[in-house]
């Protein structure tokens, strides 16, 4: 069983089994409020599936992409939860959540805002019905991300802590690896370290 947090787009908290699926799950569409919300939504779904700490086998953690401020409240989240629990981080892609289930070749889309979007490019699922993902993430402006000839697209404003679990349970029953535990914010953050004192005269 998986606690699975994502805060990439919205913030979504799940907690999944193998076998019998989606336990609980919360979604919020807001893109600004993950703080405020993320504690409450990890606390009532483990009340409501009515699993225990304890009986957790690790925490999924959504590493994007994903704009700075937002991404790091749900990678923070997840690794405060886990170390708590004393229970392993399982760092996955968000948009690897999106592409789970689906059969054509598909070029994802997420909201980077500063007018650009986050892309990956998918192929169809493998042998074992998991995402292969061919490109990306990666950063572009709107106008200069052309679909493939061959691909659907998808441009999505939420991604799903649930699917992003149930997919971590999949990849871990065929043996595939995980993602790195860098997120992926592939842009700086505003906030710089300070070149030091300003001369006054």
């Amino acid at each position: 069983m998986l606690l699975a947090i994502d805060t990439s787009a919205g913030t979504s908290v799940a907690v999944v089994d193998r076998d019998r699926g989606v336990l609980a799950s919360r979604d919020s569409a807001d893109t600004r409020g993950h703080a405020e919300v993320i504690g409450t939504f990890i606390a009532d779904c483990l009340a409501d599936s009515g699993i225990a700490v304890g009986e957790l086998s690790g925490v999924v953690a959504g590493m994007g992409p994903g704009p700075f401020t937002g991404l790091r409240v749900g990678i923070a989240a997840a690794r405060s939860f886990a170390l708590g629990a004393r229970k392993p981080v399982i760092p996955m892609v968000s948009h690897d959540a999106l592409a789970f289930g689906l059969t054509e070749p598909t070029m994802i889309t997420t909201d980077a805002r500063r007018r650009e979007v986050y892309w990956s490019l998918y192929g169809g699922p493998d042998d074992v019905g998991l995402p292969t993902r061919l490109e990306g993430p990666a950063l572009a402006k709107p106008d200069d991300l052309l679909t493939p000839d061959g691909y659907q697209r998808l441009d999505a404003a939420t991604i799903s802590a649930a699917q992003l679990g149930l997919l971590a349970e999949a990849m871990y029953v065929h043996g595939r690896p995980f993602a790195s535990g860098e997120a992926l914010y592939l842009r700086s953050p505003d906030v710089t370290m300070s070149a030091g004192p300003k001369r006054v005269s």
